[in-house]
Formats: C-alpha cells, structure tokens, sequence
C-alpha cells in the first residue's frame, strides 16, 4: 500500500512491517499505540523503524493512518481529565453535607 509519511511516499505491506518489528522491544506506551502480534508498541517507535526517520518528522496521526489501513489494531491514547477543585461553596457544602443549588 502506497502511504504518505513525513511528506515520502512510502510503499507497506503488512507481512514487511511485521517483519521490521520482530525483534525489536517494545518502549513503554505513553501515548498512541499498534498491536503488532502479541506486542503493544508505541506508534512513533514503530513509524521511526519502518521510515527509518527521526520521530520528529512525522506525527503519531499520519502512522496511525497509514498501519490502520494495513489492518493492525491502532489504540488512541486515552488521557485522564485533570480534576477540578471544589470551589469554596461546594466545599463548605461538602462538609455540612447538604446539597447547594448552583
């Protein structure tokens, strides 16, 4: 399949990318991920292996694009909402136990 990378057209195939990849150690996932086999890898290692570029030069999107039209399992990464704190009012409310109306 032909895919555009880092603006170079790349031509893939599944049976290439998993072959580049066997061997290779997974780094811990951190942010956008592909299931290669039975291996959970980062998008970028995986992109910086199969274009041999810098992982600078592409984006997690474009390589996500690109493996998930090959057929490999692509998984977002899924950021937790930062909390907000209680604002002085629902914390006053908290502690008496009684509930305001905003």
């Amino acid at each position: 399949m032909r895919c555009v990378i880092a603006r170079f057209p790349f031509d893939l195939f599944k049976s290439e990318v998993m072959e580049s990849m066997k061997g290779i150690k997974p780094e811990p996932v951190t942010g956008d991920s592909v299931v290669i086999g039975r291996r959970v890898y980062p998008v970028k290692q995986v992109g910086e292996v199969i274009t041999r570029q810098d992982r600078r030069d592409f984006t997690s999107g474009e390589v996500t694009r690109a493996l998930t039209r090959l057929g490999f399992t692509c998984r977002t990464a899924d950021l937790p909402v930062p909390a907000t704190a209680p604002t002085p009012l629902e914390a006053a409310s908290a502690m008496l136990g009684s509930a305001t109306a905003v």
